[in-house]
């Protein structure tokens, strides 16, 4: 079974935004889609009262799991009553696009009410 949850393990974070050379700071998180013991996708955002910043989705080529890891990112900054989004990458706002997320590319927001839908369109 795939378990997605956001991880608290503050050196496995800060591990993690390194290898993806992204700035790390006391705001960033991450959100890890496991099965068993094997990673199979994750997130990686910055995130404060004012709202969510995603800078990294993994895996990028599988659209159902990327929506998952997607979603249970907006879930955790939702669960915060933090209701604004944002794109922090070409490649996640490239995702968004193709997953149908996109609130306003000016602004760079994704769409969090997305969440409280339906799956994605994946395929289109």
């Amino acid at each position: 079974m795939i378990e997605l949850a956001p991880i608290s393990d503050r050196d496995e974070i800060k591990r993690l935004f390194c290898e993806n050379q992204l700035d790390y700071n006391d705001n960033s998180g991450c959100v890890k889609a496991n099965c068993g013991g094997e990673v199979l996708g994750f997130s990686l955002y910055d995130m404060d009262k004012s709202g969510i910043t995603v800078f990294k989705i993994s895996p990028e080529d599988d659209l159902s799991l990327a929506d998952g890891v997607l979603r249970s990112t907006l879930h955790v900054a939702a669960q915060r009553s933090i209701m604004d989004a944002y794109y922090g990458s070409k490649s996640v706002q490239t995702l968004c696009e193709r997953l149908n997320f996109i609130k306003s590319t000016e602004e760079k927001r994704i769409d969090i009410n997305k969440l409280f839908q339906s799956c994605c369109e994946c395929g289109k």
